[in-house]
């Protein structure tokens, strides 16, 4: 990631095609070392390709992948639109619950007092 980070970095600072030694001094800049076979992959990877295009493409990819985490699904009404409100009275009442705990971790005293 860092090595994308920096190949990113050149090409907003106006280095359309970064070398090798770009890269090396950017990530150098800021006392990282650099692993030259990642950093060669990445290059060989986006030779003679543009970075915008390359961004639009991994988002369409992106966009399949599902991403786990929330806990509520959301799912079409076909129902007349019963899974509305009861999505929407879940919601509260996780609210609820992420309240109470907040109100406990103080104790009674703050972290500078």
């Amino acid at each position: 990631m860092k090595v994308i980070a920096a190949y990113l970095l050149a090409v907003l600072g106006g280095n359309a095609s970064p070398s090798a030694d770009d890269l090396n001094s950017i990530l150098g800049s800021v006392g990282i070392e650099v692993d030259e076979d990642k950093l060669n992959l990445l290059l060989s990877q986006v030779k003679g390709k543009d970075i915008t295009e390359l961004i639009a493409s991994g988002r369409e990819k992106l966009a399949s992948v599902p991403s786990g985490g929330g806990g509520v699904a959301v799912a079409a009404p076909s129902a007349g639109g019963a899974a509305a409100p009861a999505a929407a009275a879940e919601a509260k009442k996780e609210e609820k619950v992420e309240e109470k705990e907040e109100s406990d971790d103080d104790m009674g005293f703050g972290l500078f007092d």
